[in-house]
């Protein structure tokens, strides 16, 4: 699949540039952001807002432009940052409350847009919401928050740190789904009659603690069950208490569910940390 792929580069948020990238396309998966974990969402606010609007802007406008037969949308499991309802499914989205954070309200405008330029123009749409995505490819970053959850408790575990330190009391609630089951989630959706028009929890369906996530990586590096100590360093004003999704739409409509386990992928992806050789010193 890669051999066959043709490489665009350029700035999607120019309408000149959406409109390359998607011509002569057929399908149009939008995944275009700027990534990163939980500190990302306090630092940039701004930046991530903008970015958002301004890709939601010129990638939708080229996918009408050049008739696509189907856009999927790749939003996020931040929509549902307040939900109230738990498992949280795919209907409870216009009862949930507003997402607090400007990153949660700029991916839930993604979603608006996919759904205003059906309205308006016919556009052929498919919503995914990854939640909590892990997996080889994203590496740790330096600053604890700035990469995803399992990454940043990879490096931390790998370079030596102890008492192992995690945001909050670890009481959070969270369900890590590998890349590749987000992967084949967001393709079956995106290929099925049944998504059309739809949207869609793609996640795992084991809600676990944070920090029972961190025992899991822990032990995944290595280290001795029995001398794993945390310490809880502040949280954030934005730190999603409990996030457990439905995943029977996607299962009935689908027929798709992830089968990764969590153990398993973690162990994965703790060997491919190691192999790049990108763990610095404590923090």
């Amino acid at each position: 699949m890669r051999e066959g792929c043709e490489v665009h580069t350029g700035d999607l948020r120019e309408l000149s540039q959406a409109r390359a990238a998607t011509a002569g396309c057929t399908q149009v998966i939008h995944l275009a952001a700027i990534g990163g974990g939980i500190a990302n969402f306090h630092r940039l606010p701004h930046t991530l807002t903008e970015a958002n609007n301004a890709l939601h802007n010129a990638v939708i406008r080229a996918a009408l432009d050049c008739e696509v037969e189907r856009f999927t949308y790749v939003s996020s499991s931040m929509v549902f940052e307040r939900a109230t309802e738990f498992p949280t499914t795919e209907a409870h989205l216009p009862d949930c409350p507003t997402p607090q954070s400007a990153y949660g309200f700029s991916k839930l405008t993604g979603e608006v847009y996919c759904r205003a330029a059906h309205d308006e123009h016919g556009l052929p749409y498919t919503i995914c919401r990854p939640f909590n995505a892990y997996g080889p490819g994203e590496a740790p970053d330096p600053e604890p928050g700035i990469a995803h959850a399992v990454p940043d408790l990879i490096a931390k575990v790998l370079s030596g740190q102890r008492p192992l330190q995690i945001f909050g009391s670890g009481e959070q609630t969270r369900t890590p789904t590998h890349v590749e089951d987000i992967a084949d989630g967001v393709v079956s959706a995106m290929s099925s009659a049944a998504g059309l028009n739809e949207d869609f929890n793609i996640s795992a369906s084991r809600e676990l603690t944070v920090a029972e996530i961190a025992r899991i990586v822990w032990e995944a590096c290595g280290e001795d069950p029995a001398e794993l100590a945390l310490e809880h360093m502040p949280s954030f004003a934005v730190d999603v208490p409990r996030r457990w999704p439905s995943v029977e739409k996607a299962r009935e409509l689908l027929g798709w569910q992830a089968h990764i386990e969590l153990e398993d992928g973690v162990a994965s992806t703790v060997e491919w940390i190691r192999e790049r050789g990108s763990i610095g010193s404590p923090t």
